[in-house]
């Protein structure tokens, strides 16, 4: 038996433009890549150095941190802070824009935690009653 709510259609106003060239496709897509969710939430209490965060972001390589890095800093979501001393020493913070996406994400990860076993049921019931 499938159970399906009868909602009301959203208001124009509210659907989603799913364009290729759609700013906030654009903009989830950066966000929402598996290194940016790791890196934000790493850069979160404060200015932290390459190797660090190579420590912190488990299964990370060096390309994919500097990468991610740069894409995130040329976007104005981090920030680099070059001392231009000998040895070279560089810290990573967030910017202001950065910070309200990490707390974005906390929210979003706080709802995660709080509704993985719902989300569990409702899978296996659907396994249950579907076919492949």
């Amino acid at each position: 038996m499938s159970h399906r709510l009868n909602l009301p259609a959203l208001p124009s106003s509210a659907t989603v433009d799913r364009a290729p060239g759609c700013p906030s496709r654009a903009a989830l897509a950066l966000v929402a890549s598996k290194w940016s969710l790791s890196i934000v939430p790493a850069l979160a209490a404060g200015p932290v150095r390459n190797n660090e965060l190579l420590r912190r972001i488990e299964g990370i390589s060096q390309k994919m941190l500097t990468q991610t890095l740069r894409e995130l800093e040329r976007h104005g979501l981090v920030e680099r802070i070059d001392y231009g001393t000998v040895p070279p020493r560089v810290d990573y913070r967030l910017s202001a824009l950065g910070h309200s996406l990490s707390d974005t994400l906390t929210a979003l990860d706080r709802w995660a935690q709080d509704h993985h076993a719902a989300l569990a049921v409702a899978r296996e019931r659907f396994d249950a009653t579907s076919s492949v």
